[in-house]
């Protein structure tokens, strides 16, 4: 049953209840508790064809409740928590929704180490992905969202999940936290594009979050090989260029982007080294979506790549 299958009337008392609402996201099991109800219409919108799960295996315990104390009364305010453990400090209650993407993310980050996480995008066609390292600014989201909006099947703009066991990406298709000018950016791309409330003046900007496709967000069990790895750089007025990187520069930009490269040790390394070894590598500038998308639509059906 999906989010979106339920009222919200229901959906709210779930989430309010003692065993909170769990819902199946990518490979994990995260348990919102909550009595937010303006925050809880906006999680509905944005994670409407997500499955709530019945798993008594759980991965993330979150609650997201307001201070108690005199906090309370001062200014409306919201704590995330994990497992009782509290590693922000409360934030307006009406961001919410950012702050619980943003812990989310740490948890995910923090906890999951049977993958490799490279701070990446990622996206599938033809049976092959793309793996976006970069860093925040970069425009990886931006190109991450308007190729899912585009057919293309949307893994993550985050977090690129590499199986240890074998080097295969785990999908998270999350919702996609667009920023600044970003947001008018997919808007003007595509006007059909379900993006949920402005949160202006986060410690980001103003944050959006855009729906993810409901077609990525139903493949999400479906794990996908690495094809080709393109760091991107977004410039204002750039004509979209493709550079070949060789592959021990590629290996140092790749591993520089992952979360727990020193924590995976070996395993670390030789996923790094494998990935590299099987996939084209590029350096991209880019400023225009539907000529850059053009040319990865050509350059998806051409794979090739020299050992390291």
């Amino acid at each position: 049953m999906k989010i979106k299958d339920i009222s919200f009337n229901l959906l709210a008392r779930k989430a309010g209840g003692s065993r909170g609402l769990c819902v199946s996201i990518g490979a994990f099991v995260v348990r919102l508790r909550t009595q937010e109800k303006a925050f809880l219409r906006t999680f509905s919108l944005l994670y409407q064809d997500f499955q709530i799960s019945t798993d008594e295996l759980v991965d993330f315990h979150i609650d997201m409740r307001r201070p108690s104390g005199y906090r309370r009364w001062l200014k409306a305010q919201v704590i995330f928590s994990i497992d009782g453990h509290t590693p922000f400090e409360p934030f307006p209650l009406d961001h919410a929704m950012p702050l619980f993407e943003w812990g989310l993310n740490w948890c995910i980050a923090r906890r999951a180490h049977q993958y490799l996480i490279l701070h990446a995008g990622v996206v599938e066609k033809q049976g092959k992905a793309i793996i976006f390292p970069a860093l925040p600014g970069s425009g990886k989201s931006t190109l991450s969202a308007a190729l899912g909006l585009r057919g293309w099947r949307f893994l993550s703009d985050e977090f690129g999940m590499v199986r240890g066991s074998d080097g295969l990406l785990q999908p998270i298709p999350r919702p996609v936290p667009l920023k600044n000018e970003s947001i008018q950016v997919i808007q003007d791309f595509s006007p059909s594009a379900v993006i949920g409330p402005l949160f202006p003046k986060t410690r980001k900007g103003t944050v959006a979050h855009l729906q993810s496709p409901r077609i990525s967000v139903e493949q999400s069990r479906q794990l996908a090989k690495p094809a080709m790895i393109i760091f991107p750089l977004y410039q204002s007025g750039a004509e979209t260029t493709f550079k070949s990187l060789a592959k021990h520069y590629a290996f140092l930009k790749l591993s520089s982007n992952a979360f727990n490269y020193e924590v995976m040790g070996l395993t670390g390394f030789e996923r790094v080294r494998d990935i590299i070894n099987s996939c084209a590598c590029y350096n991209l500038i880019y400023s225009d979506l539907d000529d850059v998308i053009k040319q990865l639509d050509a350059m998806i059906t051409q794979e090739g790549s020299d050992d390291l």
